[in-house]
This record gives structure tokens, sequence and C-alpha cells, in this order.
């Protein structure tokens, strides 16, 4: 745990290691941010007695619920996750996983508390260490923000990433359609509707924080977050798009692989067709009755056998040249 105190003018980081240290943080005059993310889920129980903070709301931090904003008597909850690939090495493309982080944000105090370590917090935390100004004279809701735009900006990432993967399908639909290529098809719409699911309600929650006038959000930071809504919508219509490109290349692959079973049936087609005529040809042959004037008088001519297979071999090449001409070879 560790904490960003402003008061005075003067910035120190602190490491509260107990409740009296924690109580020194939240007493001490300006503006201070608590932050526990990848802490020791203790550390989660610490805060609500402090800062009183709903245990509801540290149970919806716990439970990785979906985005979501609630506004109590002292503060603002804000719920929102840390897109990323998950470690699973045997997917053809990586999969999308998502870390929680719950925000607080009270009238001259934020607390933000993860499970997991979160880039965006750690990013943002060193910048506000390094020039508090830019952020504390704005308030801790101006805070949030910027730990919120953070995470909307590895939405971007990820996106990039999977619109590589995307482009690199739509070349191997194309070029060299194979199961793998389906695979990856499938693996790649599964990320999206992953990412789609994170960013509905996203961006409902930066709404609230937006528009809702009952909440700890400053009148002069909302355009702040009516900005990064803005960019959250720009997110969910990339996914839409890039759904509608993954399902077109799917489509792509499936008329490639019909095509490709068409010419296939085809081919087996023209053998059995030209086999058809053959086979009646040896089966007649085949009938070897003899004692009567009405069996065939062929059947004792020296030159019966060449002269049978001349001919089957004339019906095959006629056949050939006919299917070649209709455009069916």
């Amino acid at each position: 745990m560790r904490a960003l105190v402003v008061s005075d003018g003067a910035t120190t980081v602190r490491s509260p290691e107990d409740r009296e240290s924690l109580a020194a943080v939240r007493d001490t005059p300006g503006l201070s941010w608590v932050d526990a993310t990848g802490a020791d889920p203790d550390a989660l129980d610490e805060l609500v007695d402090m800062f009183d903070i709903h245990p509801l709301s540290a149970e919806d931090v716990r439970s990785d619920l979906r985005a979501k904003v609630e506004t109590f008597e002292s503060y603002t909850f804000a719920l929102l996750s840390e897109p990323g690939f998950g470690p699973d090495a045997g997917a053809l493309v990586e999969q999308i996983e998502a870390r929680t982080v719950g925000l607080f944000v009270g009238e001259d105090w934020l607390v933000t508390y993860a499970v997991e370590p979160i880039a965006a917090v750690d990013q943002i935390w060193s910048a506000a260490a390094d020039s508090p100004a830019q952020f504390t004279d704005r308030g801790p809701d101006f805070t949030a923000y910027r730990v919120i735009r953070r995470l909307m900006e590895e939405y971007y990432r990820v996106i990039d990433d999977v619109e590589d993967h995307i482009e690199a399908i739509e070349d191997a639909v194309v070029e060299d359609p194979s199961p793998e290529t389906l695979a990856t098809i499938n693996e790649v719409r599964a990320d999206l509707l992953a990412l789609r699911k994170l960013l509905w309600p996203a961006r409902d929650a930066v709404a609230a924080l937006a528009w809702d006038e009952g909440t700890y959000v400053r009148e002069a930071n909302r355009k702040y977050f009516r900005s990064t809504y803005d960019q959250l919508v720009e997110l969910v219509e990339l996914i839409e798009t890039y759904r509608e490109l993954a399902s077109g290349s799917r489509d792509i692959y499936l008329n490639a692989l019909s095509t490709s079973t068409n010419e296939v049936m085809k081919r087996l087609t023209v053998v059995a067709t030209i086999i058809l005529p053959l086979t009646f040809v040896a089966g007649i042959y085949g009938m070897n009755f003899e004692g009567s004037p009405y069996n065939m008088p062929e059947l004792g001519w020296t030159y019966a056998y060449p002269a049978v297979m001349l001919g089957m071999l004339g019906v095959t090449a006629v056949m050939l040249a006919y299917f070649r001409q209709e455009g069916w070879l």
C-alpha cells in the first residue's frame, strides 16, 4: 500500500503500514491518494473501515463484476477493467483477459484498489508523484479521470493487436485457407466479443461520471469524462467494425472451402461419367454366352479385344473433349 499526500503545497509519498499511519494520511489537510493495487486482500478491509467505504463496494472489486458507477454519501465508486492478453500459449491468438480496478472518489481523497497490479494506475501514480501540480489542483476526480483515460488507451493497444490478426487472416483466407485459419478467425471473434462485453458497460459507467449531478465529480472536470466517453463510443464502433470484418473473413473462408469442394465433386463426377459407358461396354462383353446363333458373333473375332479397347478409348477421348469444350474441366 502506498499514499500520495499533497498538503500546503508540499507533496509526500508514504507507505502506511498500520491503521495509525493510514489515519494520518486520511486526516492530513489537502489531497490524499491511497493506492492498494496488488496489495494484500486485508488492505481493502482497512480502507473500508478508514474511509467509510461500503462493504458491497469492496465486494464488487473482489468479484470482477462488469463496469459500474455508484454514488454513496461520502464517495463515488467506479469499477472498471484493464484489458490484457492471457497466458494461454496453446491458442493461435492470445486470449483477452481483464483485471478489475475500483476507484473510490471522495471530497478530497482517492482510493484505488485491485487484486492484481494495474499498469494504468502505476503510470498515473508516477506522473502524479513527478508533477503533482497537474493533478492536485484539479481534485481527486481529475486524478481518477487520468487513471480511467489510461485504461481506455490500453483498450486501443489491445484492439490494434486484434486488427493485426484480422489483417493476417484476410491475407490467409485469400492466399491459403486452411482449418488453422478458421480456428484463428473464431479466436479473434471470441476476443472481440470479450472486448465488447467490457466496453459496453464501461461506456455507461463513464457516461454517469460525465453527466450525473450526484457524483463526486466537479463540474469543471466533467468535460474530461465526456471526452473519455467519446473515446469509448469510438472503441465500441471499432469493435463492431472488426467483428463484421472477422465475420466477412469467415464467410470468405467458407465460400472458398465450398468452391474447393465443388471443384473436387465436379472432377469426381466427370470421372464417374466417363467410367459409366466403359462399364456398360465391359458388362456387355462380359456375358460370354456360347452355343446359340443369337449370341454375339464378335466373340470369335480375332481382333475383337483390341477393337473393343480402342472403342472404349475413343469414347473416353470424345467425352473428355466435350467436357473441356463446355468448361467443366
